[in-house]
């Protein structure tokens, strides 16, 4: 039983961080932040250290 548990823990974890991505992949932020055509931070100062 406390396996079940775990793993519903562990499966509702993993599918939050998939519907982030996929969120902010359609809003057209990119997880990279090195210069990507598409990077909101590609220009800033300090980006890319």
């Amino acid at each position: 039983m406390a396996d079940l548990v775990i793993l519903v823990g562990v499966a509702g974890a993993v599918a939050a961080i998939v519907w982030k991505k996929v969120k902010d992949m359609k809003a057209g932020k990119s997880g990279c932040g090195c210069g990507c055509l598409g990077c909101p931070g590609r220009g800033k100062k300090g980006h890319c250290r």
